[in-house]
């Protein structure tokens, strides 16, 4: 029977980062993983979401060409072939994966390509064989939440793993949840030229977001012609047509289930370590890899500063408090994106960037616009740090820069 100091179940990014950590500090790690390395967000999450996603946003701009050349027909010169769209998708996490594997390998850890369960709490089995370990971590990740009466079938009710594989452009939509898989799902389709329709059980669009986010965002997609019910759900199906519980009645070509994931967890794990998305909490990669460093170099992180993002045009990020969780002691200031000369430059103008402030100190922040994903980090260094607001303001930001909003607001 092999021995080693760690056996890892789970080879996403909680689990390849806690075994990297550990084979550099010289111990022993084995790693399981029954598909491929990556976990949700390399091979059914966030990689290939972008990918498709900078297509989709590619082929818009063609409309915008189109008002350069004053040729109103110029983005019928070119056929979508949505099957491209998916294998450019696949290279890019093809080239990641080897990449990562590759890194895997170098660290010293050993990968076994098997499903793997806790025999005993030194003991995994995988493939018929025992594998003796003084310590387990389970990052064995998420799986698509499963919604009644809206079982999946591959065909005509899809999750978040089957919508990746599609070949064909739908012509129409509707997505069942508006967190960050059904928004950037709805901005995808949306560019392509697919009707869109998203229903939503909560009061507002994006439900963790700051309301005023929200309300934003419901209003770029009316610009956007893409439909949505608030306060809604379905409440029945018949062949391929759906009842609201509203009265509205649709007939989608598919459905995206997207509402969110639920952990997949391991029996006989009571003696190991949790991490990433099985410990569920927040299913995001960065969370899970700094649970990692976490746990194995001992390096802490603030948990309720995690950012989130949402991509697409534009850009959607948040992190710390939000307008509905303070009181009046609180300040709240905005600036809208139309301030800034660079939102002009890049036909990017809508949004805007908020904060929340109290005694000189940033407490939470939330942006809409382009480059939203990078500006986060700003703020986020700023609340983290307990950088004052002067401190903020005696910084020289370039200009033309999104960034600069940061200081004009302040």
């Amino acid at each position: 029977m092999e021995q080693f100091d760690y056996g890892i179940i789970g080879g996403g990014p909680a689990g390849y980062t806690a075994g990297i950590n550990l084979a550099k500090q010289g111990y022993s790690v084995v790693l399981f993983e029954k598909n491929k390395l990556g976990g949700t967000c390399l091979n059914k999450g966030c990689i290939p979401t972008k990918s498709i996603l900078h297509s989709a946003e590619i082929y818009r701009n063609l409309k915008f060409i189109s008002e350069l050349t004053n040729d109103e027909n110029f983005p019928q010169h070119f056929v979508l072939d949505y099957s491209k769209v998916i294998e450019k998708k696949d290279k890019i996490v093809e080239k990641v994966r080897k990449s990562l594997e590759l890194a895997v390998k170098n660290s010293g850890v050993k990968t076994v390509y098997e499903e793997a369960c806790i025999k005993d709490k030194n003991t995994i089995t995988a493939a018929e064989t025992d594998y003796e370990v003084k310590n387990i971590i389970v990052a064995a990740g998420s799986k698509p939440r499963d919604v009644k009466g809206l079982e999946f079938d591959g065909q005509f009710i899809l999750n978040s793993d089957d919508v990746l594989n599609l070949k064909e452009l739908p012509k129409s939509v509707l997505i069942v949840g508006s967190g960050a898989i059904g928004t950037e799902w709805a901005r995808i389709y949306n560019s392509f030229g697919s009707e869109v329709t998203v229903v939503e059980m909560a009061e507002h669009l994006i439900p963790p977001a700051d309301i005023e986010v929200s309300k934003r965002v419901e209003r770029i997609y009316k610009q956007k012609g893409i439909k949505f019910y608030l306060n809604d759900s379905i409440e029945k199906l018949e062949d391929k047509t759906v009842y609201l519980k509203s009265g509205v009645i649709l007939t989608p070509e598919i459905i995206l289930v997207a509402a969110g994931r639920t952990p997949v967890m391991c029996p006989n794990c009571d003696n190991a370590k949790v991490l990433g998305d099985s410990c569920g909490e927040i299913q995001l990669a960065h969370y899970a890899i700094h649970q990692a460093k976490e746990y194995t170099l001992n390096i802490p992180f603030e948990k309720n500063l995690t950012p989130s993002v949402i991509y697409g045009q534009p850009e959607i990020a948040w992190v710390g408090l939000r307008e509905q969780d303070v009181d009046e002691s609180y300040s709240i200031s905005k600036l809208p994106i139309t301030a800034l000369g660079k939102s002009w430059c890049d036909d990017a103008t809508d949004g805007f960037i908020k904060i929340i402030t109290k005694n000189n100190l940033i407490y939470g922040a939330h942006i809409i616009s382009k480059e939203a994903s990078s500006l986060i980090h700003i703020l986020l260094t700023a609340i983290q740090n307990k950088i004052t607001l002067s401190e903020i303001k005696e910084m020289c930001f370039a200009h033309p820069t999104y960034a600069e909003g940061i200081f004009e607001l302040i």
